[in-house]
């Protein structure tokens, strides 16, 4: 019988960062979350389920020994609008954070990080995809097994979306613009995206270093693309369980969290 695996994941309290630990305790994982100080009170049903800690993945310190006795730590932290005014780049939003998380890695003895990246695309900001870049360059760098998914953006099934997604999420799967990449780059139901990784995490032998939204559909059952999240069997794959509903199209985060105002 295979040991279970610990999961550690970044941006817990976030509707991508639970979806992520709800498809993990599905597939049997144990699962710990950090947590945004302030943050905990989303967590909802998750706080029973998993170990969570506080933590800012912008300050080193705090993240010290968080990723001890974990096997795997998944990254979901960033932002694909900077704030200059507030000295939030897109360098310090999404490669910071991913390299201190990484850090963490080596430090704590794990062995493998999973990245939340990006795909090149024209409504994607050109600076967001060359810091997420970085990030990818910097896991490979310091010598972790990196696996990298450049996940699309993503949705909540049956919540409001601006047409232009809609159009998009509609072209990603019509050829022959589908033949032409679309769907690598139209917008994923957040369930099949964090079942997906889920499974890609937990699979005995990676097959390779950096996965598509492809992927991300191979690793669910036809049924489930077209059902999402009815047959989750904890219950907990529900976004209004894990925290309240929002649009992920015009979310500042859809793949995680910034520092709080004033940092």
């Amino acid at each position: 019988m295979a040991a279970v695996k610990r999961i550690l994941v970044t941006g817990g309290g976030t509707i991508l960062g639970d979806a992520i630990a709800a498809a993990l305790l599905a597939e049997g994982a144990e699962v710990t979350l950090l947590v945004r100080p302030g943050a905990e009170k989303n967590l909802g049903g998750l706080a029973q389920r998993v170990r969570w800690f506080s933590a800012d993945v912008w300050e080193p310190s705090s993240l010290k020994g968080r990723a001890r006795g974990n096997q795997v730590v998944i990254h979901t932290v960033g932002s694909m609008k900077a704030d200059p005014s507030r000295g939030l780049s897109y360098q310090h939003l999404n490669f910071l954070s991913a390299r201190n998380v990484a850090n963490m890695c080596v430090s704590g003895g794990v062995g493998q990080m999973v990245l939340l990246s990006a795909p090149r695309a024209p409504w994607i900001p050109s600076d967001y995809v060359r810091a997420k870049r970085d990030a990818e360059a910097y896991l490979l760098r310091i010598g972790l097994k990196a696996t990298i998914i450049r996940a699309p953006l993503a949705y909540v099934r049956g919540e409001r979306r601006s047409a232009f997604y809609q159009l998009l999420s509609l072209m990603g799967h019509l050829p022959p613009i589908s033949w032409l990449g679309m769907r690598r780059v139209a917008p994923m139901p957040i369930d099949v995206l964090a079942r997906g990784i889920a499974r890609i995490t937990l699979a005995p032998k990676q097959m390779k270093t950096v996965y598509f939204a492809g992927d991300l559909r191979r690793h669910n059952t036809s049924r489930e693309i077209r059902r999402g999240l009815t047959g989750d069997k904890h219950g907990l794959l529900s976004a209004r369980d894990a925290v309240q509903p929002i649009d992920l199209m015009d979310e500042d985060t859809p793949f995680g969290w910034t520092p709080p105002a004033g940092d």
